[in-house]
């Protein structure tokens, strides 16, 4: 079981965002001239109203600052109409029927990666498990060969990567993963284009909004956006569940006894350690939060992870509880944007917990070692999970 020490990089933050909670819920911050807000209510409001609070970061961001990423272009960074338009466009892929339909090929997955590792007794919960598993799904429902996956997982990486401890070198890292990512959609687009076939791409290049096709901004900002959601928040909901039930013992073999825990666990998992820290939005109007007036068109961070903690909504919310009921985390959002692919993720997560109480026998340890954050301003979860079990 890991000891408080190895943990104390991963989880500090946590520490802050109570800080913030108690003394400065709505705070300015100067030098980045943004407002930071960490309650449970304050966050909820502004991922709810999306005419007060905007999501079109043209509207907020300095120029420089605007589109950094393929993301900038995709249906995260708009507000209805159009928003809605494209939504309806992608939703047609996540369908509760569609996603019904895929269970079985995600059981088949996790079986084939779990007979990698099951008879070692040993397995890195992240390399083995929670990283290829999604990578693999959303590379077949975009059309991609299962072949390119390690170059989807580079360029996932960098599209939730940077922050301000990134070095010059790891930037440009970053930068020329992210035009490797561009040039290898752009081809895709052209190949669909003269060959169509049964896929999620072939179809957004058919589909029309208002009676004009999507631009190759807009599709690559799909693309990227099934990428780094249908990869990043799935590979750390699953290996930050591991994390949780590492750290209260006695929670596995509840799981494996009950398995209608299961679900409760994962969404107490969703709360406890957010895969989601922060959002970004932009106020269209003169507002007022808590007690601070906030002018137009300026830049607000809501802390998902410090809301998801709060006190005020969740009680003993610095615990982990697995039948937390009711539990009305912010962990996939709220309002319009909540997370298209939420139904997916919850069944990959589901499935990979279920088999691995069935396959991998006994009580669980991840080795008393360091664990490395990712490195993300955006995206909590460890790089490395290394998991134990009785043979």
């Amino acid at each position: 079981m890991q000891t408080n020490s190895n943990r104390e990089q991963l989880t500090a933050s946590y520490d802050w965002y109570r800080q913030m909670r108690e003394t400065q819920p709505v705070f300015f911050d100067p030098n980045i001239q943004a407002w930071h807000l960490f309650r449970y209510d304050d966050v909820l409001r502004v991922l709810s109203d999306h005419a007060t609070f905007s999501s079109d970061e043209s509207s907020f961001l300095p120029p420089e600052y605007r589109n950094a990423t393929p993301i900038s272009s995709s249906m995260l960074r708009m507000d209805p109409p159009r928003h809605r338009k494209l939504r309806n466009l992608v939703s047609l892929a996540f369908t509760p029927r569609m996603v019904a339909h895929m269970e079985s090929r995600i059981q088949e997955i996790t079986n084939g990666l779990l007979d990698q590792v099951q008879a070692v007794g040993e397995m890195d919960v992240i390399r083995d498990l929670a990283y290829p598993l999604p990578i693999t799904v959303i590379a077949e429902i975009l059309g991609v060969p299962a072949e390119r996956r390690e170059e989807f997982k580079q360029w996932s990486d960098a599209s939730v990567g940077g922050g301000e401890e990134s070095t010059p070198e790891e930037i440009q890292a970053i930068m020329q993963a992210m035009e490797n990512m561009k040039a290898y959609f752009n081809q895709v687009f052209e190949e669909r284009r003269a060959h169509p076939q049964n896929d999620l791409v072939s179809a957004l290049l058919q589909a029309e909004v208002g009676g004009e096709h999507l631009s190759n901004e807009e599709l690559l900002g799909f693309c990227v956006l099934l990428l780094v959601a249908g990869n990043e928040t799935t590979t750390n909901l699953i290996g930050n569940t591991i994390l949780c039930l590492d750290e209260h013992p006695g929670s596995v073999e509840r799981l494996r006894a009950n398995r209608e825990l299961v679900p409760g666990a994962l969404e107490e998992a969703l709360r406890y350690y957010s895969p989601i820290k922060v959002t970004i939005r932009g106020t269209t109007t003169e507002t007022t939060i808590g007690d601070q007036r906030i002018e137009a068109g300026k830049l607000l961070f809501a802390w998902i992870a410090s809301a998801d903690r709060d006190e005020a909504q969740f009680p003993n919310a610095s615990q982990f509880l697995l039948d937390r009921e009711p539990n009305r985390h912010l962990g996939f959002g709220r309002g319009v944007h909540f997370c298209l692919g939420a139904p997916l993720a919850r069944l990959e997560a589901k499935i990979a917990l279920n088999t691995m109480l069935d396959r991998l026998p006994g009580s669980w340890q991840v080795p008393d070692v360091p664990l490395s954050p990712i490195k993300s301003s955006s995206v909590f979860g460890v790089k490395q999970l290394p998991l134990t079990w009785e043979k």
